[in-house]
């Protein structure tokens, strides 16, 4: 049962680092554009489904954060205009 308990501490890791992330972003930014919103919110979006479906794993985790902060990217590019 330890064991279990432990993989559940492991598992909010990824979710808690991408939450943080987000807080000293937004942090450091004075006007930030769609785009800036776009790449912060996707890369927390993608960090925290990338560990829920890898488990917590370290490379789930941030290979979810790069593809979703891209993604978000390229929604907050098509919406600067709008």
């Amino acid at each position: 049962m330890n064991d279990r308990r432990a993989n559940e501490r492991i598992a909010w890791r990824g979710p808690l680092a991408a939450a943080a992330l987000l807080v000293a972003v937004a942090g450091c930014a004075g006007n930030p554009t769609r785009e800036d919103i776009g790449t912060v919110t996707g890369a927390v979006v993608g960090g925290v489904t990338g560990a829920a479906l890898t488990g917590g794993s370290t490379a789930g985790t941030v290979g979810g954060a790069v593809l979703g902060g891209y993604v978000g990217k390229q929604v907050g590019k098509d919406m600067g205009g709008r």
